[in-house]
């Protein structure tokens, strides 16, 4: 009888344990920039990481956001405990993310593929590099390529984007250093609005990445004799940004191995935008100016280190790259970066 009740007990305890209720996730608040908004692809890819991150222990609420300000500015207010930003506008919550996004520094997809995977490596040395006061970058995925876009496709040399004018973000300093390099006008812009004064004619050109071809409609400003200029001019990333002291002390070291397993996801979104493009749009440029442009971006990504603009740090790990997918490239025999 004794060891009946015990039994029985045992028993007791053990489907308690077997039913007991999990340790309830931490409710937290995320902040997605979307220009699309809750239809875009980048909020449907974090749809799928709020599903992920119950498992991390956190329960995240979504907010779409189709103004990139308002999104960087409630997370700074406490309004978001994280957010998913262009690494552009990411640039003042961590100089070293938001440096991989440097005018002509990963000229590849492979390229970009080669960094995220370093920074979701768990190396102390990366890690300590992605916190930045009370900060932590969670995650890169990438947007694309960009390219210029042009209303008049006569313009497939460096000389001649003299004397026109483009839309450049306000925020991107490296925009507007960039065109006043070649002799253009900036005509200071946000996400909002540069790709309307593309489309009414406003500027001659502007800078943004391929999904935009559709997405806002930049065919209708290279009517009838635009066209794109073949030369990427820097990759656009999505990076999630944490306020870290809201988070257990494991998560952003599985949110950046879940966003590197986002990257073929991501690939496929913009291969497919690639496909939209009509190939009568495409502009291709000698080889000559193209060697000219690579010279002139890194005399660019140079002066900006110099200003505090772009990341040292991230500055040469970019280069490294370069030159492991590329070694023939002249910065690789005489580095400067």
């Amino acid at each position: 009888m004794r060891y009946a009740k015990m039994f029985t007990a045992a028993a007791t305890a053990a489907l308690a344990l077997t039913f007991a209720p999990a340790q309830a996730a931490e409710k937290r608040t995320m902040c997605v920039f979307d220009i699309i908004g809750a239809n875009g692809d980048i909020y449907n890819i974090m749809k799928d990481y709020k599903t992920a991150a119950l498992d991390w222990g956190v329960d995240f609420e979504l907010k779409p956001y189709t103004d990139e300000k308002i999104a960087s500015e409630d997370l700074k207010a406490g309004q978001c405990d994280a957010a998913v930003l262009t690494g552009i506008r990411g640039r003042q919550f961590n100089s070293y993310t938001g440096s991989m996004d440097s005018i002509g520094a990963l000229p590849s997809y492979d390229a970009i593929r080669t960094v995220i995977t370093v920074l979701a490596s768990g190396n102390p040395s990366i890690n300590e590099k992605l916190v930045s006061g009370p900060y932590e970058v969670a995650g890169v995925t990438p947007m694309g390529a960009a390219y210029l876009f042009v209303k008049d496709r006569t313009i497939d040399t460096v000389s001649e984007l003299s004397g026109k004018s483009i839309a450049v973000l306000e925020y991107d300093t490296a925009q507007a250093n960039m065109a006043s390099r070649v002799g253009m006008s900036p005509v200071m812009s946000d996400i909002s609005n540069f790709s309307g004064r593309f489309n009414n004619g406003s500027v001659d050109i502007c800078f943004a990445p391929i999904a935009a071809y559709s997405a806002l409609e930049l065919y209708k400003g290279m009517q009838p004799d635009g066209g794109i200029l073949d030369y990427v001019l820097g990759q656009l990333t999505a990076q999630v940004i944490l306020k870290k002291d809201q988070f257990p002390d494991d998560f952003a070291a599985q949110s950046r191995k879940y966003m590197l397993g986002q990257f073929d996801r991501a690939m496929r979104i913009i291969e497919n935008a690639n496909s939209e493009v009509n190939k009568k749009w495409w502009i291709r440029i000698p080889e000559a100016d193209k060697l000219r442009y690579d010279e002139m971006m890194r005399d660019a990504r140079i002066a900006l280190t110099k200003d505090g603009i772009y990341n040292k740090e991230m500055m040469g790990l970019l280069r490294k790259v370069r030159c492991k997918h590329e070694p023939s490239r002249a910065e690789c025999v005489n580095p400067v970066e």
